[in-house]
């Protein structure tokens, strides 16, 4: 190995390891989960854009953690994470770990973009400041924010719908150049195949069975997990002269 690409290896080891233990996805969701099981308690439940206000208003950071800000890190070290990828598999299936790349950069964007947790904590603080007058337009703008995503509903905007659907089929094509890899082995590639493609399953069950929504991603977590520890193992085994 070239001792050039160990400090990448390095950082996308520690990268994979703080997405599945520290900066998980959807720890908003989690959260309103131990709410619904009693083991938080927090007024108002959001869902309109008074709601979201009042609650950004009175405790921001459990605001921002229910309008998934950490998503935000997370999906920044997953970026970090393919671009080991990237380096690690450029020599085994080079045109196939390039378009997951592209995929995964792509999806990234787009969540930048969709995620409304800064916009709401904004236009909450003016809300805060604004005469009755000024209070009838911010409400609209935040109701304009959240009809692009809402954490508190069912369905999302497209922007969300693409950077899922984005991330997790740069997943697929990066676990699928894993099974031709002497570094990463069957087990990281077949465990990448089924985390990505029980996830990818929500649209279907999106579209047919909308009540099951939470299945896909419930079912994925805990193989998601593995996939990215093995990830880590391999990389942290390549950064080594």
């Amino acid at each position: 190995m070239s001792t050039s690409w160990g400090p990448l290896y390095r950082a996308g080891a520690i990268a994979a390891f703080a997405a599945v233990i520290v900066f998980r996805p959807h720890l908003g969701a989690e959260t309103m989960l131990l709410r619904s099981l009693g083991l938080l308690a927090f007024d108002p439940v959001p869902g309109g854009p008074l709601e979201w206000f009042t609650l950004l208003q009175a405790r921001p950071f459990l605001g921002l953690l229910l309008l998934d800000v950490f998503d935000l890190v997370n999906y920044a070290l997953v970026g970090l994470v393919f671009l080991a990828l990237c380096g690690a598999l450029r020599g085994v299936r080079k045109s196939l770990i390039l378009c997951a790349a592209g995929a995964c950069f792509a999806g990234i964007t787009v969540y930048f973009a969709s995620n409304p947790a800064f916009a709401m904590l904004s236009l909450s603080r003016q809300y805060a400041a604004a005469s009755e007058a000024q209070r009838a337009s911010l409400l609209a703008a935040a109701q304009a924010v959240l009809a692009g995503c809402n954490p508190a509903g069912v369905y999302q905007g497209t922007g969300i719908y693409a950077s899922v659907f984005l991330i997790h089929l740069a997943g697929l094509l990066a676990a699928t150049a894993m099974l031709t890899s002497r570094e990463f082995g069957r087990a990281a590639a077949v465990t990448g195949l089924l985390a990505n493609g029980l996830y990818l399953l929500y649209f279907p069950v999106l579209a047919l069975a909308p009540a099951w929504i939470a299945l896909p991603p419930s079912l994925s977590a805990p193989v998601r997990l593995v996939w990215y520890v093995l990830i880590a193992i391999r990389l942290l085994r390549l950064s080594r002269p």
